[in-house]
């Protein structure tokens, strides 16, 4: 089992940046890969980017340029750097585990609210 806890969510003015970071408990870190999903009203969750356990990354055509995926293994962290921030981002954001050889998002945190808005 892992547990995944998300942080570093808030309000951010247009044009700002955050940094969300998930912290994941367990030994076998290094072997999943992660993604960041969020999820706004009304909406259905969406993979936003990801990253597999040999560091190549994905992104959301609406992301690229703006947001930066990355782990830190040794902290059992993995990051997502946000900039250029714009209204349509505001959401909830998930972090989310995949275990090696397994098709489907296993592990999921509890989310957390990113808020753009002048």
């Amino acid at each position: 089992q892992v547990q995944l806890v998300e942080s570093g969510g808030g309000l951010v003015q247009p044009g700002g940046s955050l940094r969300l970071s998930c912290a994941a408990s367990g030994r076998t870190f290094s072997s999943y890969a992660m993604g960041w999903f969020r999820q706004a009203p009304g909406k259905e969750r969406d993979l936003v980017a990801r990253i597999t356990s040999g560091n190549r990354t994905n992104y959301a055509d609406s992301v690229k340029g703006r947001f930066t995926i990355s782990r830190d293994n040794a902290k059992n962290t993995v990051y997502l750097q946000m900039n250029s921030l714009k209204p349509e981002d505001t959401a909830i954001y998930y972090c989310s585990a995949r275990p090696i050889l397994i098709p489907t998002w296993v592990y999921w945190g509890q989310g957390t609210q990113v808020t753009v808005s002048s």
